[in-house]
């Protein structure tokens, strides 16, 4: 853990690969109650000002937060490139969130992901995800893409809305 700038604690994202399952686990903790994430998560224009990297903006296409739902982003880069995700809500409550996701760049690439949220008390809350894609060789391709960067990047930038009440 590293101090930010406006005496907060940064808390770092734990990344880890299943060595028996073609699976991605990420925690990290959060100085957030646990409706301000499941709201960071399900509301649209909440979520595409955090998610993903700093040198991307985020549109939203389709989006609809809902047990049966679907939703459809689009990460653009500074140069106009585009890439696209979508998928379907399976389950959606407070403290989980059962979703597909597709990289539409890889259309036969589809992840099953789960999502909770646990409280800790004090205002602070544990977001935990568990990605299972169809192959050991998926799964390791997504650590090799550079999703750690997307993913620190938003939550960075989720702090930052977290700790000025946008969230």
């Amino acid at each position: 853990m590293t101090e930010r700038s406006e005496g907060m604690k940064r808390h770092s994202t734990t990344i880890e690969a299943d060595c028996a399952l073609p699976i991605i686990r990420m925690a990290r903790e959060f100085l957030a109650t646990p409706e301000q994430l499941f709201r960071a998560h399900t509301d649209a224009e909440l979520f595409k000002q955090w998610v993903g990297p700093d040198t991307m903006r985020t549109r939203i296409d389709h989006w609809d937060a809902r047990t049966g739902g679907s939703f459809r982003f689009v990460s653009i880069a500074g140069d106009g490139s585009e890439y696209a995700f979508r998928g379907c809500f399976h389950e959606v409550r407070p403290d989980r969130i059962v979703q597909t996701f597709t990289f539409e760049g890889d259309p036969d690439g589809v992840a099953l992901e789960t999502l909770w949220v646990d409280d800790l008390g004090n205002g602070r809350s544990r977001l935990r995800t568990q990605s299972l894609v169809d192959s050991f060789e998926s799964r390791d391709a997504w650590l090799k893409s550079g999703m750690e960067i997307g993913v620190e990047d938003g939550y960075a930038k989720l702090d930052r809305m977290l700790a000025d009440g946008t969230v």
